[in-house]
């Protein structure tokens, strides 16, 4: 083998080992698709894995259509992935361990897992922030713990911006309802896996 085929074939093989690896790093993106437009969500499988494995079971087994963004509150964040219209909740999957300790901060356009006074209690509900609301990282969460940052809007955040400034009122025992539903008509998978 000559000096110039033994450099062809290394630089082959480095070029091969680089595709893959180009390839796995390429984050998974999630469309979601409203009654007032869409916009694009970035998971960071990274920072969060356990949070973003459970999200992408609820998008790619179809749970999150038809379902509402059924709290919004302006300049803070809208929650969606649980109830359905008549505010009916949805049956979930078992909850997920908290993965609020990761780096990520609760920043403008940062979805995040909605839970309850448990730490581990996030099954399918999400919000994203409209604003900076660092006070919901666990650093600086008055419960200690905080909440699950495991992505972020990449595209269509005036979409995000429009539901945020819907009209609400009261159903039942739930507060900052739309009025008008705010339906996640579907969420697919268009990039990663």
């Amino acid at each position: 083998m000559t000096s110039f085929t033994r450099r062809a074939a290394v630089v082959a093989l480095a070029m091969a080992a680089f595709v893959p690896a180009a390839f796995a790093a390429q984050a998974t993106q999630v469309k979601v698709d409203t009654n007032m437009g869409a916009f694009v969500i970035e998971l960071n499988a990274k920072a969060a894995p356990k949070t973003v494995e459970n999200f992408l079971a609820y998008v790619k087994s179809g749970f999150y259509k038809n379902t509402l963004f059924h709290r919004v509150i302006p300049n803070f964040m809208i929650q969606g992935g649980g109830f359905v219209m008549g505010m009916e909740e949805k049956d979930t999957r078992a909850p997920i361990a908290l993965e609020s300790r990761n780096g990520l901060s609760n920043v403008r356009g940062t979805i995040a897992m909605a839970r309850t006074n448990d730490p581990n209690s996030a099954t399918s509900q999400f919000f994203i922030n409209v604003r900076d609301n660092r006070f919901l990282d666990a650093n600086q969460a008055q419960d200690g713990n905080g909440y699950a940052v495991f992505g972020k809007v990449v595209s269509g955040m005036s979409t995000v911006d429009a539901i945020a400034r819907v009209k609400t009122h009261s159903v039942g025992y739930y507060d900052d309802v739309p009025i008008r539903d705010v339906v996640i008509k579907n969420m697919s998978v268009i990039k990663g896996k």
